[in-house]
């Protein structure tokens, strides 16, 4: 990944469509997975954080999953040590609607 201070935040600002000096801390991986640069905004100039795995691979943040990703502080901590987040986005099933005459009619309803 050879993106520096320019292209990262032309990225977030044209692609992701967010302030790059809100103080969000972006992050971009390469498409093997292997390494990964952070833009920052810390108030006085940017800064790029930048790590390449020795092993392994950085997790696949469910790829199913097409809205706005969020980390907390925990979770980024540990995707940046190289763990295993994919879990992290499984879908819960779809709520299932019920009809409330339907299960008490309306002659067994409680009355306080």
């Amino acid at each position: 990944m050879r993106a520096s201070y320019d292209t990262l935040f032309s990225k977030a600002k044209v692609i992701l469509n967010q302030d790059p000096f809100s103080g969000h801390l972006f992050l971009f991986i390469n498409s093997k997975r292997s390494s990964m640069k952070c833009l920052y905004y810390d108030g006085t100039g940017l800064v790029i954080i930048s790590k390449r795995l020795e092993r392994g691979l950085f997790s696949r943040i469910n790829p199913m999953f097409k809205g706005e990703v969020v980390l907390t502080p925990a979770e980024f901590a540990l995707f940046f040590e190289g763990a295993d987040l994919e879990k992290r986005f499984i879908e819960s099933p779809s709520e299932i609607k019920k009809d409330s005459k339907k299960i008490f009619p309306m002659s067994h309803h409680l009355q306080i």
